[in-house]
């Protein structure tokens, strides 16, 4: 199932992605007066009777053509509105390391952004002053699903509910001003996430295509089998640390062809004006223009 935020009166609302376009969840449960979840995070919170009345409403509905928004009309919001943390994993492919040229990590490096930084597809993402160095980091996001807390390796993924597509969006001069990563990684809109949240059923994380184009030129090509820590590993060892919460996003970390690896004199940081896309195999495309 591909969920999404998509705004209905100005507000965000549920959507359903299908091949004849958004398919409105509120709209379709008032015409039928039915009691739906409001967003992801109340469906997140109603577990497998919550997505199995959300596929009940599409079946018996679908043949309603008004209930339906095409995709290149809509205004969509993050694919998880509020989630109570955001973690993001570094320096998490072999690659990106060397590229980095930093040490191949041990374990997994953890920093934060926070709920200002999220925005979504199709969204304008504002540059802010007294920075230049800007950078895409294209991600895989997993989305938990329950509560976790000391959880093993083997039964990790089994709390996830899905998997998002992100861009770790960074100010690399704000981000190595300290020793402290964070004021390059939490500008406002700085963690655009979408266009979809898919469902864990319907995706291996462990093994999709992922890339990154910056005004349709490929600059990062790469499957997340190269993760060093792949996805089962990085919620069983933050569980450890912290209890994760239902809605909480992991960024997993990117791989090799960010700006930052580049020779210094070859580095052309991104600008205004500049269209970066994300996609992820089988999840979709998220795109963003700077302004």
């Amino acid at each position: 199932m591909h969920l999404l935020h998509f705004y209905e009166d100005n507000r965000p609302a549920l959507g359903l992605k299908t091949d004849r376009g958004i398919f409105s969840i509120p709209r379709a449960a008032a015409k039928l007066s039915e009691q739906v979840p409001g967003d992801v995070q109340e469906l997140i919170a109603q577990g497998e009777p919550g997505l199995e009345r959300i596929k009940n409403l599409y079946d018996k509905t679908s043949g309603v053509d008004d209930l339906f928004t095409p995709e290149e009309e809509a205004r969509f919001a993050p694919a998880v509105l509020h989630p109570e943390k955001i973690i993001c994993v570094g320096l998490n492919y072999i690659d990106h390391a060397a590229e980095s040229k930093m040490e191949i990590p041990k374990s997994p490096i953890l920093f934060n952004k926070f709920n200002n930084a999220l925005t979504g597809h199709n969204e304008p993402v504002r540059l802010p002053a007294g920075a230049t160095q800007f950078d895409y980091e294209a991600e895989l996001v997993a989305v938990i699903g329950k509560q976790a807390s000391n959880v093993s390796e083997d039964e990790a993924l089994d709390y996830v509910f899905g998997y998002t597509v992100g861009n770790d969006l960074s100010a690399r001069d704000l981000q190595f001003r300290t020793g402290q990563w964070m004021l390059g990684k939490s500008s406002d809109g700085f963690a655009p996430v979408g266009p979809a949240l898919v469902t864990r059923d319907e995706i291996d994380p462990a093994n999709l295509a992922i890339s990154c184009t910056v005004n349709g030129e490929l600059r990062q090509s790469a499957n997340t089998k190269d993760m060093i820590f792949n996805c089962a590993h990085l919620i069983s060892y933050i569980s450890k640390y912290m209890t994760l919460e239902p809605g909480d996003l992991i960024f997993t970390g990117t791989p090799d062809g960010v700006i930052l690896g580049y020779p210094q004199e070859s580095r052309k940081w991104l600008a205004p004006g500049d269209e970066v896309q994300v996609e992820i195999e089988g999840i979709g495309a998220l795109v963003n223009t700077l302004t």
